[in-house]
């Protein structure tokens, strides 16, 4: 008869029983040696709350919520132009979306995608941090890992956590113009969310099997019904999110559910009046451009004023001209000529990459009419030029869709009066849809281009 096969070694046994993987001395060592203090902070995370019932809760929502934010920010990158190189940062490489023609209808599409990547990205904050705070005690288990598997998914769950973090804090500044990261905004926000998304792939992988059988046997309808006496610890895991030696609840589990909630839905209604017109601008309190600024038929948003682009009075006085370049053509009009000309009047957004959005009625020339006049009446793009000294959007590429649009302007006019300096005397572009730093303020030239 043939020998049967040897017992694994005594070494092995012990690591299969204690749930050490190989590198088995490795992760052995590294339990003898535990760091001082670390079991005291392990037992001192006593809540009974903690498990993977809550957890799995602000997951869920999580789950819904994420990528939203993770599409509508991509959504508003390729809104930039990419293929012109004004989205920013310029210089992707594979990670580069698909160039694609963005669209002017709905006119409103920018405002809803901005809207919702900023608001959803203010909202989740508070189930964000709960999230955080039912697997804390996790970041402390010593060792780290007990399996090259487990350090994995240790390094995953890192850049999640980090990820996430460092994509709310960068935009929560940058909604302020709080710039006091010292980088570039714009390059740090974009490969971050790309690390972010990578991170919460692989999370999602690795755990939506354990959340969805953890939701499973205790309907949230029970476990959102038990007061706070007869909150109990839920059964020991295999993740270790149940403490060990659990205190007595300071809250039920439906008070947490709630707390967190009312948190989310306070910082909702602090922040949709920023997207809405009417009475709800004023609630926008967390915002620096959530309310009207002045009133009367300019009295909107202003995201960058004349003052701080370097336009002084001379540039937009009687002298001031716009130019029109063309197929070997060169046009030149004052601000009467303009005026003189075909007027056409449509009431759209205008969005700011902040989140910021207001519904205004614009008057001037369509840009289609003035690409005509320059000779190109089926331009494939058209570059415009400001009189800007100084800024990232001192000029913007229109896509042919954008240029063509019937309610494509250059506007002279807002609400039945002359443009205000901070809002582009004596011209600007608005366009459906289109970003509001690339319509284009206190315009000088625009070029109207073809194919060849």
């Amino acid at each position: 008869m043939p020998a049967s096969d040897p017992a694994p070694p005594a070494e092995d046994r012990a690591g299969a029983a204690d749930g050490y993987g190989a590198p088995r001395r490795l992760w052995r060592g590294l339990d003898r040696h535990r760091p001082p203090g670390v079991d005291a902070v392990t037992r001192g995370w006593r809540s009974p709350l903690r498990g993977p019932w809550l957890t799995s809760v602000f997951g869920a929502v999580l789950l819904a919520t994420l990528p939203l934010v993770i599409i509508t920010g991509l959504l508003d990158y390729a809104a930039y132009g990419p293929r012109f190189g004004q989205a920013f940062p310029t210089d992707v490489g594979w990670l580069r979306l698909p160039y694609f023609n963005w669209p002017t209808r709905p006119s409103w599409l920018f405002r809803l995608t901005q809207g919702l990547h900023v608001g959803l990205g203010i909202v989740i904050v508070p189930v964000v941090l709960a999230k955080l705070w039912s697997v804390i005690p996790k970041l402390f288990d010593w060792p780290p890992a007990r399996s090259v598997a487990q350090v994995l998914e240790r390094l995953s769950l890192l850049l999640l956590v980090g990820g996430i973090l460092f994509q709310i804090a960068t935009g929560l500044l940058n909604i302020q113009y709080a710039y006091v990261f010292g980088f570039d905004f714009y390059t740090a926000h974009y490969f971050g969310a790309w690390v972010f998304t990578a991170a919460l792939v692989a999370h999602v992988a690795l755990k939506l099997p354990r959340m969805v059988t953890a939701l499973r046997p205790r309907p949230g309808r029970d476990a959102l019904r038990t007061p706070r006496a007869t909150t109990r610890p839920e059964p020991p895991d295999p993740d270790g999110l149940v403490p060990v030696r659990p205190g007595p609840p300071t809250v039920s589990r439906r008070g947490a559910v709630a707390l967190v909630g009312g948190g989310s839905l306070l910082l909702a209604a602090l922040t949709v009046g920023q997207s809405l017109d009417g009475p709800l601008r004023r609630t926008a309190w967390l915002l620096p451009r959530g309310q009207d600024p002045g009133g009367g038929p300019n009295g909107f948003q202003v995201n960058r004023s004349a003052a701080a682009a370097g336009i002084q009075a001379a540039d937009t006085g009687p002298g001031w001209r716009l130019t029109l370049h063309g197929a070997g053509r060169t046009v030149t009009l004052d601000r009467a000529g303009l005026l003189a000309m075909a007027q056409h009047t449509a009431r759209l957004p205008i969005a700011c990459v902040e989140g910021w959005s207001t519904v205004q009625t614009w008057t001037g020339v369509r840009l289609r009419d003035l690409a005509a006049l320059a000779g190109v009446p089926d331009p494939s793009s058209a570059h415009v030029r400001s009189m800007e000294r100084a800024g990232l959007f001192g000029q913007a590429t229109l896509q042919a869709n954008q240029v063509l649009d019937p309610d494509s302007l250059l506007a002279l006019r807002v609400n039945g009066a002359d443009l205000s300096p901070d809002h582009g005397f004596p011209a600007r572009i608005i366009v459906p849809a289109l970003p509001g730093v690339h319509c284009t303020k206190w315009v000088a030239d625009i070029d109207f281009r073809t194919d060849g």
